[in-house]
């Protein structure tokens, strides 16, 4: 195992640019998110990483060995990668096992070698009684799981997943996110995992590229992408919560505090800062900053409040009890993430 290393990445088409300079270093074993908007470039650069593009700048390596730049380009068989996509891209004449196995039958790995292989990676997503199975007998959720066995019997450094949850249903989305972290925690494998739902790659990746617009926003652990996002883009992206215009220094007696970001190291010189308040932090208070309440779903455990402040700026907060629309409340807020411009 090795980790993953980009190196001012970049990749144009034509006269469109579509990734630009990414630098990124992914630990080796760990479970990244490629997470952004349509568009934003991160299906483009996991096929960078997978060699079914040539990057247009800029290097990646695994580990010591050079996969790209400008010159090289190791083709995708000898990359010691192995890629799951969207499409399952089973072959329907082949059965469950012929399916699996057609990797090592590529690299002449025949008899009872392959075959204990191969039913060895079915058994770890369980569909072993499923081995002489056609494709097409098969639920969407399990066609998905041969494609991850067909991925496992390579024995690949890195694993690349290309939204492989995309064309499942809510309930099998779940259920294959649990198959994911086992599959990685048996696999030990390095994890690059394309995805357009934040949900799901918080809930499945130790780490998160955030990207938009071909560039890489910013690196970090679910928890600090969510906790402490670097400007007000990703604070948008990540999470519910309300982006609000207060005077600098910010100075209010309804927001008992504001955490800095790492970039900020005195008085800022704008009159106005963008600050993140999460709905988490916003509690309905018998006195405080005036609102009024625009709407408010509810979510099972809690209600969702969304609220516009006196001033025409939104807030949303969390609230155990329905409130009426247009009904007049205060609000405190407990804390905020002073923002970086976009």
């Amino acid at each position: 195992m090795a980790e993953l290393k980009l190196e001012q990445l970049s990749k144009v088409f034509g006269e469109q640019s579509v990734v630009r300079n990414i630098n990124l270093t992914i630990p080796q074993g760990a479970f990244t998110a490629l997470l952004g908007p349509s568009g934003c470039g991160k299906t483009t650069t996991l096929r960078i990483l997978a060699g079914l593009e040539q990057l247009s700048d800029g290097r990646l390596w695994l580990g010591g060995k050079l996969l790209a730049d400008k010159t090289t380009h190791e083709p995708p068989e000898c990359r010691d990668m192995g890629m799951v996509f969207q499409s399952y891209a089973l072959w329907p004449h082949m059965t469950v096992a012929q399916n699996v196995g057609y990797p090592l039958k590529l690299r002449k790995i025949n008899g009872a070698i392959r075959h204990k292989r191969v039913m060895d990676a079915l058994d770890i997503v369980e569909l072993g009684s499923y081995a002489d199975r056609s494709p097409l007998e098969l639920s969407g959720g399990q066609r998905q799981r041969v494609a991850l066995a067909r991925c496992l019997v390579s024995e690949p450094k890195v694993v690349l997943l290309d939204e492989p949850l995309a064309n499942l249903d809510r309930h099998l989305r779940g259920t294959m996110e649990q198959t994911f972290r086992d599959f990685h925690r048996r696999t030990g494998a390095t994890f690059v995992y394309v995805t357009h739902d934040q949900a799901e790659a918080m809930a499945l990746a130790s780490h998160i590229a955030v990207m938009h617009k071909g560039e890489l926003m910013q690196w970090g652990s679910p928890q600090d992408l969510y906790q402490q996002p670097q400007n007000t883009w990703v604070a948008r992206f990540i999470g519910k919560g309300s982006i609000l215009s207060l005077p600098a220094p910010v100075n209010t007696p309804y927001l008992d505090s504001v955490l800095l970001h790492d970039g900020f190291t005195g008085q800022s010189c704008h009159s106005v800062q963008p600050v993140l308040v999460r709905p988490e932090h916003v509690q309905i208070a018998e006195a405080g900053l005036s609102a009024q309440v625009e709407h408010c779903i509810y979510q099972g455990e809690r209600y969702l409040v969304a609220l516009r402040l006196s001033d025409g700026q939104q807030l949303t907060a969390f609230h155990h009890l329905p409130l009426q629309q247009q009904q007049n409340i205060y609000v405190r807020m407990h804390q905020g993430w002073r923002l970086e411009a976009a």
